[in-house]
């Protein structure tokens, strides 16, 4: 970078005035980049609302369905023989619930041995039959071990585990066989093996296979597992303990505390919604026409009729619009409807076959105004995107004439200074000459 000494012959400071007047150039760029200040700061306003705004989707379609709403709750008498928790399908009532047995897989336990990994059997076949169906397993001189037996029917993959254990007698390893499922009664015979040192394995059984039973209201029930989801709609059991002589007593009922937060939820992301477009307006953009549709929007929504139930507006069940737009919710209104027709407030927010219900007409206008494309953050974007571009390109073309400008001042303000030298330079010639010359009526010297 060359460096500039101006005014060295006017005595004028030509870069303070340089510098002075480029301000001046530039104050149509100070505006422009102002005008893009704007713009970026609008859209970020946009983008914090539309995250508000699926914030609140979320929450409407959280309730949108009266399976999401519905949360019954299941008090037991006795949690000894049996855990259940329900969904929203689950019929209110009372049920009378016994356990008679619990599913349980086949297992056989076969005598102990002294070494679990010496090759102390010996070689052929075992015939692993399951369910009447016979299976050999070849065990030759690298697998005739008590684990290489456990091995061997492991890789068959039939559908039977094999494990050793050590029971810690004098004879601690012994050969354990499970079935995997309730299904799988089976049986081994090792009386293939020939040629061993140990006396080939015999299985004894220590526990049957059976499904799990158990009377629900007088009806019989079997299951694969002790876990039981499909039997009861909306009913999740687990069978814990078995016993014929003991009925448990299961209450479905109405958890009327969780319909409430959940209806509570809805009301905090309508209220964040409305809040952050009321502290828009100190803002340039506060009053742009896209905040005021999207709050009128959301308030034409709360206050709309939906159905002819018992309840067909939100103010019935205790929903207070307030002066700055936001909502209450007056809990004892609310308790109080849950109280009356628990149903008919389900249905205002899930609606039913012949009407939409209020958490589904938000959650449709909710997901229109937040669409990746046509949704209002996504339209703001590409306007300001635009306007942003064309901004930053008037900037590019205007600083260039600025920096052609400024070269022209500083060469306009050189052939001042030049020109002033000159004179300069003359203007002393002269004053010499005239220094040199004898004065009027004397002589030079």
């Amino acid at each position: 970078m060359s460096i500039t000494f101006g005014g060295l012959a006017t005595g004028i400071d030509t870069e303070s005035i340089i510098t002075e007047l480029m301000k001046i150039e530039r104050f149509p760029i100070d505006r422009l980049k102002k005008d893009q200040a704007y713009y970026n700061n609008r859209l970020d306003a946009f983008s914090q609302l539309d995250g508000k705004l699926k914030g609140f989707l979320e929450k409407a379609e959280a309730i949108d369905t009266r399976a999401e709403l519905s949360s019954p709750s299941v008090k037991s008498s006795s949690e000894d023989y049996v855990s259940v928790t329900a969904d929203s399908k689950a019929q209110l009532g009372s049920y009378q619930l016994t356990v008679v047995d619990l599913a349980q897989q086949q297992k056989d336990v076969s005598q102990g041995y002294v070494d679990k990994g010496a090759s102390t059997f010996g070689t052929g076949s075992l015939n692993l039959t399951i369910a009447g169906v016979a299976n050999t397993i070849t065990i030759d001189a690298t697998n005739n071990s008590l684990e290489g037996i456990a091995q061997a029917i492991n890789d068959a993959e039939l559908g039977i585990g094999a494990t050793v254990i050590n029971d810690g007698t004098d004879t601690p390893y012994r050969l354990v066989l499970t079935g995997e499922s309730v299904s799988s009664a089976f049986s081994l015979d090792a009386s293939g093996l020939s040629g061993g040192t140990d006396v080939n394995p015999t299985m004894n059984n220590t526990q049957i296979a059976q499904q799990a039973h158990f009377l629900l209201d007088g009806i019989d029930i079997y299951s694969d597992t002790n876990t039981v989801n499909s039997s009861v709609p909306g009913l999740s059991i687990e069978l814990l303990k078995a016993d014929a002589q003991s009925t448990t007593t299961l209450n479905v009922s109405s958890d009327d505390e969780a319909t409430t937060d959940k209806i509570k939820e809805f009301v905090t992301s309508y209220n964040e919604v409305i809040t952050f477009i009321t502290d828009q307006k100190s803002a340039g953009w506060g009053n742009d026409s896209a905040f005021r549709s999207i709050k009128r929007g959301l308030q034409n929504l709360l206050v709309s009729q939906q159905g002819d139930g018992a309840y067909t507006s939100l103010s019935q069940i205790g929903f207070e619009t307030q002066r700055d737009g936001t909502i209450t919710l007056n809990s004892s209104s609310l308790s109080s409807a849950l109280a009356n027709d628990y149903d008919a407030v389900i249905g205002l927010f899930s609606g039913d076959n012949s009407f939409e219900g209020i958490s589904s007409k938000f959650a449709t206008y909710l997901d229109t105004m937040t669409d990746s494309i046509d949704g209002l953050y996504a339209g703001r974007k590409v306007t300001t995107d635009s306007n942003t571009r064309r901004i930053e390109q008037r900037i590019i073309n205007m600083e260039a004439r600025l920096e052609q400008k400024e070269k022209t001042l500083r060469a306009q303000f050189s052939a001042m200074e030049d020109l002033v030298s000159g004179l300069n330079a003359q203007g002393g010639y002269l004053l010499q000459q005239l220094a040199s010359m004898p004065t009027i009526g004397g002589s030079s010297k």
